[in-house]
């Protein structure tokens, strides 16, 4: 697998949950930086973007982990790649528990929103935004990335938070095998939406993260019509 804790190194350990980064996340950071000399004056602001992207996506990342273990879950690791973050959670097989554990990470996102939004607005009273473009340009592509990150993750796409969400609120009615084989059919539907929009761009990163979810979301469909019990979530 891709996220094997041998090919990342562990950057610190909180609340008992370790930290790895992956190898492949400095490669892609130095080619993405240099792709993006001319958004800020001084190109230290590029890095701080970039940083503070994946400090959005850990944050993500400890609201699953830390709602898995308050419904009684296992959550001891966190990995950060090119492609985001992943949680490496086990919340008990119960879909309320499922859920919670699921739904905690998008609600970072939500609660970032108005502190961002406070935030900007204290600064723009105070005149600091007008004195310091780079801060202004920083804290707006911060703000849109926060937004996005919720948007997307929010797309009903197995095993995006959206299509997880979805399975688990099918699991009260139908099941976790049922529940977990619609979500995955309507999440390979998603994929080739997003496939689509790949090739329509021309964006490769799309294309890669879609070949990424679109590999999460046949597994989860062929774990749904094996005979024992369906892993969670």
């Amino acid at each position: 697998m891709l996220l094997q804790q041998g090919q990342s190194f562990r950057l610190f350990r909180f609340a008992g949950i370790q930290v790895y980064l992956h190898w492949s996340w400095l490669l892609v950071a130095a080619i993405e930086l240099m792709n993006r000399r001319d958004v800020y004056s001084s190109p230290l602001w590029n890095v701080i973007e970039y940083l503070s992207l994946f400090g959005i996506v850990l944050l993500h990342e400890f609201g699953h982990a830390l709602a898995c273990r308050q419904v009684g879950g296992q959550a001891h690791q966190i990995v950060l790649w090119p492609l985001g973050g992943v949680a490496f959670v086990s919340p008990p097989p119960r879909p309320g528990a499922v859920l919670w554990s699921i739904a905690a990470g998008p609600l970072v996102n939500v609660v970032l929103i108005p502190i961002l939004l406070a935030v900007s607005f204290a600064l723009n009273s105070s005149g600091l935004l007008d004195a310091n473009p780079d801060l202004a340009a920083w804290l707006w592509a911060v703000s849109w990335i926060n937004v996005l990150l919720l948007v997307f993750n929010l797309l009903p796409v197995y095993p995006l938070d959206g299509g997880q969400i979805l399975r688990s609120l099918l699991w009260f009615a139908v099941g976790p095998r049922r529940s977990l084989r619609i979500a995955a059919a309507i999440g390979l539907v998603g994929v080739a939406g997003l496939l689509g929009l790949a090739l329509w761009t021309g964006r490769l990163w799309t294309g890669i993260l879609a070949a990424f979810i679109g590999v999460g979301c046949w597994q989860a469909f062929q774990a749904s019509r094996d005979p024992g019990p369906p892993s969670a979530p």
